[in-house]
């Protein structure tokens, strides 16, 4: 690790130390659980899981970035965690932050007041089988706006599942992946989503800042775990 990444490592393991058992950014979020379809896609990526039609249990948590008071706009954060999509006990998780569609918009964190309102995306480009760009979350059409606020949000699929298109957005365009279906709010516990610990060989993030964000995220691990400054 160079002397960037034991500063990033240091910050993340600092801030998450001081927020306990919370993660050092978005603290305030609710979990739910669901389920990720891929249907029978006519493009094939090089990725078995997204090649053939299936369906994935999906743990979920969706946040507001920096905690800042109701009914102010937020960074909104929507973390996933796609079981068994490489075989049993193999995972996939992903970060996603409220965002734009557009080619720079999608690169660009946007605050909402809604949890429904427009997409969420990973701001950074991922490896996608021999496709490259940003994979995102997309409210279905017709979605109902729900309020950016975590029990709010935990409560919305008790009438209706939350409903989201993730797609990757390259410089030809939006593909579609798979159909995000959250359909309860789930215990709290204890996550830890983490996009390059658990990745894919043929589904990763891109290279760009990994030298940051890799120690960063070691670093609020390692900080949850440890007591809390007096």
């Amino acid at each position: 690790m160079d002397a960037l990444g034991h500063v990033a490592f240091r910050a993340g393991r600092a801030l998450a130390r001081r927020r306990g058992s919370r993660p050092a950014l978005h603290p305030h979020g609710v979990v739910l659980e669901g389920r990720l379809v891929v249907p029978d896609h006519e493009r094939r990526w090089g990725v078995p899981w997204l090649d053939r039609p299936g369906t994935y249990a999906v743990t979920a948590r969706w946040s507001r970035a920096a905690g800042l008071p109701r009914p102010l706009p937020d960074g909104l954060g929507l973390a996933l965690r796609i079981e068994d999509v490489d075989g049993p006990g193999r995972a996939l998780e992903l970060l996603l932050t409220s965002s734009g569609r557009g080619g720079v918009t999608r690169h660009v964190p946007l605050p909402r007041t809604s949890a429904t309102a427009g997409p969420y995306s990973t701001l950074l480009s991922y490896v996608v089988g021999d496709g490259r760009g940003v994979v995102a979350a997309f409210p279905v059409p017709g979605s109902a706006r729900v309020p950016a606020d975590p029990v709010v949000v935990g409560a919305a699929p008790g009438s209706r599942p939350l409903e989201f298109d993730l797609g990757l957005g390259t410089a030809a365009g939006w593909w579609p992946l798979a159909r995000l279906r959250l359909l309860r709010e789930a215990s709290p516990g204890r996550y830890a989503f983490d996009p390059y610990l658990n990745s894919l060989p043929d589904f990763r993030p891109g290279e760009r800042l990994a030298a940051i964000r890799v120690p960063a995220y070691a670093g609020s691990r390692v900080g949850r775990t440890a007591p809390p400054p007096s």
